[in-house]
């Protein structure tokens, strides 16, 4: 969700921003094979047999390298299209065909970011490449490309808007137009948070009601979610068809008011254990009940008035130096965006370790909660939700050993690792320690 809401708060500006990319420093060795244990022996560590550990490192160090490359290339992209003036020509085609502000949004709009798009498409199409390969994904490529198109047209229309409300914040007040159209930003935002899981996911996936498929299933969720002190009818509660395009697993709780819900994959059904999805389904409903996603929103507001003032000085530097090159008349001319975009792109990947250091709290409050909603209901839950991150990282691929750079900068989630011995030694119960949220 942190991501969705990510996406609709800088995406809409950076239509054509990829999929990024880099290097880390050499793995350590691959464990030795052991003899298999006669017991099965608690989860303490993540560990993984030696050719699926070459695989996650290989797996690891190509998506690393893909954000960095990409983060590169998505800079060259925005520089060729400024050089050779096509925003300047979009901008005149648009106001040719009409003298109305809000008509020549829509028609200069779509022709840049399908420009944008179609030129990042090759790293997009590695990336999913790299998910097949790796067997992540089971998804066509006729598939992915119709999926690929929706998030472009949805991008488009969303963005339509926003620009419009963009220029015309900047015609009227050209020295606070940063913080106005962050004000009207806002509303969008939470109004896509709330409309996600109503119109857009049913877009990409398919929901089943979780009664119908899994009735059993429910009932142990109720137990979760009325001792978490939360109310969600059986009608909210639903299945969803990763299966179809994808194999991680993962249940989540999303949305708020009326379009709040319960979403559980098929693949955590098929791939976990009981009590090892009701953790997984524990920690996302930690999100909910702890207020991330509000605190989210507000985290991400805040970064987000950031980038646009720093926006606004960057812009009018840029334009005064290379304005007359690109073609470009002032801040106020739609072909201006680009330049802002590439502000935007630049200033999101300076700020990401700052941001992931974020995610990675709330990521850790999660896990607490889960092991604290669960506990009395799963047998065993600590090492259950050990169990829970060892699949995860089985079926993911996750990288068993991330440089330290590598985490601080890409890692939105604390290290497998790390998330398994602290689910295995949290135990305030046997040391009469209060327990952090649930009572």
């Amino acid at each position: 969700m942190k991501r969705v809401i990510l996406c609709c708060a800088l995406a809409v500006l950076l239509l054509g921003s990829f999929a990024a990319l880099s290097a880390q420093q050499p793995p350590a060795s691959p464990p030795t094979a052991q003899p298999e244990p006669t017991e099965k022996k608690p989860t303490t560590s993540y560990t993984l047999p030696p050719d699926k550990y070459e695989k996650a490192v290989a797996y690891s160090r190509a998506r690393y390298q893909l954000y960095f490359i990409g983060f590169a290339y998505s800079l060259l992209v925005f520089w060729l299209v400024l050089r050779l003036k096509l925003p300047a020509r979009y901008r005149d085609w648009a106001e040719r065909v009409s003298r109305v502000r809000f008509a020549q949004a829509a028609v200069y709009l779509p022709p840049l970011a399908l420009t944008l798009a179609l030129l990042t498409l090759p790293g997009d199409i590695y990336g999913q490449w790299l998910l097949l390969k790796y067997e992540q994904s089971v998804q066509s490529w006729g598939s992915w490309l119709g999926d690929w198109a929706k998030a472009q047209l949805i991008a488009i229309l969303v963005s339509i808007f926003l620009v419009w409300i963009l220029y015309a914040a900047i015609r009227r007040s050209p020295r606070r137009w940063w913080f106005y159209f962050w004000l009207a930003a806002l509303p969008v935002i939470v109004l896509l948070v709330f409309l996600s899981p109503l119109v857009i996911d049913p877009l990409f996936f398919q929901f089943e009601p979780l009664e119908k498929t899994r009735p059993g299933l429910v009932v142990e969720i109720e137990k979760v979610v009325q001792r978490g002190g939360l109310t969600i009818p059986r009608e909210r509660m639903f299945e969803m068809k990763a299966s179809e395009k994808l194999k991680s697993v993962n249940a989540y709780v999303t949305g708020f008011g009326a379009s709040k819900r319960v979403v559980v994959w098929d693949t955590t059904l098929e791939k976990m254990t009981p009590g090892q999805g009701l953790f997984v389904f524990g920690h996302e409903m930690g999100h909910y009940v702890l207020g991330h996603l509000y605190k989210g929103i507000a985290f991400i507001a805040a970064l987000l008035l950031l980038f646009l003032f720093l926006g606004y000085r960057s812009l009018h530097w840029a334009l005064g130096r290379w304005g007359d090159a690109w073609g470009i008349r002032g801040v106020d001319d739609w072909a201006s965006l680009p330049v802002l975009m590439l502000f935007l792109a630049v200033f999101s990947f300076l700020f990401s370790p700052i941001g992931n250091s974020f995610a990675r709290y709330q990521e850790h409050q999660a896990d607490v909660y889960g092991l604290e909603v669960t506990h009395g209901i799963v047998p065993e839950s600590n090492q259950a939700a050990a169990e829970a991150f060892q699949v995860l990282g089985e079926i993911n691929l996750a990288d068993p050993n991330p440089h330290p750079l590598i985490r601080i900068w890409l890692y939105s989630h604390p290290p497998l690792d790390d998330r398994i011995r602290f689910a295995h030694s949290y135990d305030p119960w046997s040391k009469g320690e209060p327990t952090q949220f649930v009572k």
